[in-house]
């Protein structure tokens, strides 16, 4: 019932922002360690995520990458960011853009929130069969090896 509750919301939330803010600016960061990948499951989404968000109002994108990073997942980066590139998320009635960020030198901890219903680090050559298109697109990109700082695409 509360995830059905939160599903409605989120429904509910996106289509205002369509209305009142039909460009909205996101980050995404993409958490690999020793083979394995970060990834989240939202209370209100039924797919596996790179941890991220908004970026709020007077903050960087690398900033925003580094808060959502913490706020999702408990995280401490201990390398620097490596800014991938903005990638375009081609969504109904709006315009979404994402900056997307790798970082390979970090530490979690389980948190728990209304928002984040599971973390987990998988392997990354064994995934889930659920994860979000776009970050399976990156995903297969770090694998192949592909240069990723072209900076620009579909998510």
């Amino acid at each position: 019932m509360k995830r059905l509750f939160l599903k409605t919301l989120h429904y509910i939330y996106i289509r205002l922002l369509a209305i009142v803010k039909p460009i909205t600016l996101g980050v995404r960061i993409m958490l690999v360690r020793d083979d394995q990948v970060l990834l989240v499951k939202h209370t209100y989404q039924d797919k596996w995520y790179f941890p991220g968000g908004g970026v709020k109002r007077g903050e960087s994108i690398a900033e925003a990458a580094i808060r959502e990073a913490r706020e999702e997942v408990g995280a401490t980066l201990y390398s620097k960011l490596e800014f991938i590139g903005v990638y375009k998320n081609p969504l109904p009635m709006r315009t979404d853009h994402i900056a997307f960020f790798l970082c390979q030198d970090f530490t979690f901890r389980e948190t728990r929130d209304w928002e984040i219903e599971e973390l987990v680090l998988f392997p990354i050559d064994d995934l889930p069969p659920n994860v979000a298109s776009g970050c399976m697109h990156r995903i297969e990109d770090y694998l192949n090896g592909v240069q990723l700082k072209h900076g620009f695409g579909d998510w």
